[in-house]
């Protein structure tokens, strides 16, 4: 077979050049650390590592979506703590009003008081985290959620909960509407309210009452009307809903209890006649109304009027300031098992990331030993290609002859 001397360089250089390439290939695999530089050096591994690549870019954006729910929450936990805090204080003055060796100057002076706890607390409530953005206003977050004219207050914000993407498959709540913390609040124990009419002037106080049989509660409007004839009291109890008299001419004492269509209530001290005492269903009253009302109480004089009316004031108050406590009390817990939730989910997710940043390595990242000794290999090779074609090219007829 002939060999032609054109066909001697182009072998010898083709075989230089694929050694040469091989060498740089490896070269460029220990200066960067990756053994796949090219999606066609290892098509399979190469697709397996974009889609973990997306996967890891995700989990990375959830942990940045975390760490913002976290701040927003834990900013809310610490306001409703300190909601709290002012709503025991503000509970503890209506405690203190009740000592009956107060005068109205004395009940003026805490209503003083509680005036800077009203502004307080509506600073809280309307409270902005670091982006100025409020807190308590539901999706209207540039919209401040409370104002108010003297002692009215008016929520402007709306009912929504603003929510982040914190895992594939999980949304968790980062805002609570200021209506629903401040507003949505129960008066009464909750089913029914108890109140007595301002024009009483005997000295009967109601209790909040019970819920002795539910399935007979009727959602309607009682009065409790009192007759004092001969030194005898009795008292009648109207359905001023449907304008039914339940019972008339019923012996009072105030060691007994009262009960009809399912609740229970007592009256203590001596009512006098015509006094009146109305029991109602529960309704939503804003926490800023229980503090505006315990403020008029308070602020109003008690020479001339009915001994019990304060009474009956600061009970209903304090009732319903417990409620209000109760239901903050419960948005905390609410917020805390977010918070609870959101550090799981990101010791999930640290734990997600060293599991791909491990198969990524495990695809992409070039054994060094394997590729030292690769390269290694391949400058023998180059060098003995380059030395073959060296002496092949050099070859004569002439040297032989």
């Amino acid at each position: 077979m002939r060999v032609s001397t054109n066909g001697i360089y182009e072998a010898g250089t083709s075989a230089i050049l694929q050694q040469q390439e091989a060498l740089i290939k490896t070269q460029q695999q220990i200066s960067t650390g990756r053994r796949i530089l090219t999606p066609a050096d290892d098509p399979i591994a190469a697709a397996q590592a974009l889609n973990l690549s997306q996967s890891a870019s995700l989990n990375s954006q959830y942990s940045v979506n975390r760490g913002h729910a976290l701040a927003s929450l834990g900013l809310t936990e610490t306001t409703l703590k300190n909601i709290t805090s002012n709503l025991q204080d503000i509970r503890q003055i209506a405690v203190n009003a009740g000592n009956p060796s107060l005068t109205d100057t004395d009940r003026k002076s805490l209503a003083t008081e509680l005036r800077g706890r009203f502004e307080a607390l509506l600073g809280q409530a309307n409270i902005t985290d670091g982006s100025g953005n409020y807190l308590f206003s539901g999706f209207q977050e540039s919209t401040r959620p409370f104002s108010h004219q003297g002692l009215n207050v008016q929520y402007n914000g709306d009912q929504g909960q603003r929510l982040s993407q914190v895992g594939s498959t999980r949304q968790i709540a980062v805002s609570d509407s200021g209506t629903d913390i401040f507003e949505r609040v129960k008066n009464g124990n909750g089913i029914f309210t108890t109140a007595a009419n301002a024009a009483n002037t005997g000295s009967g106080v109601i209790n909040a009452g019970s819920v002795t049989s539910p399935a007979s509660l009727t959602g309607h409007q009682y009065d409790i009307s009192f007759s004092v004839t001969a030194g005898v009291t009795t008292y009648d109890v109207v359905d001023t809903t449907t304008g039914a008299t339940l019972s008339a001419g019923n012996p009072f004492s105030n060691t007994n209890t009262i009960s009809f269509d399912g609740l229970e209530l007592s009256i203590t001290g001596d009512p006098a006649n015509g006094d009146i005492f109305t029991v109602s269903p529960s309704s939503n009253q804003s926490i800023f109304k229980t503090v505006e009302n315990l403020i008029t109480a308070l602020e109003t004089p008690a020479s001339g009027q009915s001994g019990s009316r304060l009474t009956n004031d600061l009970n209903s108050a304090l009732q319903n300031l417990d409620n209000g406590l109760e239901k903050i009390l419960t948005t905390r817990a609410s917020v805390g098992a977010r918070l609870q939730e959101l550090e799981a989910l990101e010791s999930l997710g640290g734990d997600l990331e060293i599991q791909y940043e491990q198969r990524l390595s495990e695809l992409r990242d070039v054994d060094y030993a394997k590729a030292i000794s690769d390269f290694n290999r391949q400058q023998v090779y180059l060098q003995a290609a380059q030395k073959t074609f060296s002496t092949v090219s050099g070859l004569s007829l002439f040297d032989f002859i």
